[in-house]
């Protein structure tokens, strides 16, 4: 395994060394040394260090590749450093950072940042892993800005009448296992129709549920041991609360109107992804984790996701995930 650096300015001293970028991604993209054409899928490949790319043995189209190929960067102009730099910002920043710092710091246009930011949050999202199991919070929150506060033609676009329904804003469900992780999801409404089959889908069977008084997840004692907090009431009652998941919201929304400032709806998952990837490897007790651990596992998860910019503004269709 190569150098790892520790902080910030490690980092980029570091990565300032092109070579240092090509071993530090090469060592989490292969962790067993041994490299792999992205082509053909051959072992059988010569590494050319005064070009920094890899040669595949097999004769094919594109058997020159350089770390790029496979990983959201490919078909980036941009140098490793910058991108290194800019995903170390990403993955530590606890309220995430804009395309305009990004752009300040690295040296590169807003636009480029922009898309740079959007590509590492793809790589930042997460595989569900089975099942939430034991003590488990559900909550869903509203998400959009107030129309009193927005441009007139973002106004006229976002908002219908008075700007106080539920139709102006972005609903987001969320799960959260106490002492593991959090999932999210965009949803259309707060149905019962729409949340049971999610608590289902994600919580195994006799495990503690814990919501608010909200309709929608009523009927759902014969699975769980459904425990339920009036808010008009109390918020807490003992182990009964779902201040965990407002614990996330207010991170979540933190960072969307004091760092973001704007997020367009079609855009949202995309910071989901980023936040709960930040809040799913946060330093706890039991695990102690740094932000070389947050980037490291960032950067072994960017092979084999691709954004392009067409698809990030909709120009085809771009894949949604949840």
């Amino acid at each position: 395994m190569s150098y790892e650096p520790q902080s910030l300015q490690e980092a980029t001293v570091y990565f300032s060394n092109p070579d240092n970028c090509v071993e530090y991604l090469s060592s989490r993209r292969w962790p067993d040394g041994k490299a792999i054409c992205p082509g053909c899928g051959s072992e059988s490949v010569s590494y050319n260090r005064e070009r920094r790319t890899w040669k595949c043995s097999s004769h094919h189209v594109k058997r020159e590749f350089s770390i790029k190929v496979g990983t959201v960067m490919e078909d980036s102009a941009i140098p490793l450093d910058k991108w290194l730099v800019a995903m170390w910002l990403v993955t530590n920043c606890k309220n995430g950072v804009s395309s305009y710092e990004i752009a300040r710091d690295v040296k590169v246009t807003q636009k480029s940042a922009w898309f740079m930011l959007h590509r590492i949050r793809l790589a930042m999202q997460d595989e569900n892993k089975g099942q939430l199991c034991g003590e488990v919070e559900a909550d869903e929150t509203f998400i959009g800005g107030k129309a009193r506060n927005m441009h007139k033609s973002v106004h006229e676009r976002r908002i219908t009448g008075m700007g106080q329904s539920a139709k102006d804003k972005t609903i987001v469900m969320g799960l959260l296992e106490r002492g593991g992780e959090v999932r999210t999801q965009i949803i259309p409404d707060r149905q019962k129709g729409t949340l049971q089959p999610i608590v289902r889908e994600h919580i195994e069977p006799g495990a503690t549920l814990y919501t608010d008084e909200m309709g929608g997840y009523k009927g759902l004692r014969e699975e769980y041991l459904h425990e339920i907090i009036d808010h008009a009431v109390k918020y807490v009652d003992g182990r009964v609360h779902t201040n965990g998941m407002e614990n996330f919201w207010s991170l979540l929304k933190r960072g969307l109107s004091g760092t973001y400032v704007s997020v367009e709806p079609f855009h949202l998952f995309r910071y989901l992804d980023e936040q709960v990837f930040r809040y799913n490897n946060r330093a706890t007790k039991k695990h102690p984790r740094t932000d070389a651990d947050r980037f490291s596992l960032a950067v072994s998860k960017i092979v084999g996701k691709r954004l392009t910019f067409a698809e990030l503004t909709g120009k085809v269709g771009a894949a949604e995930a949840f």
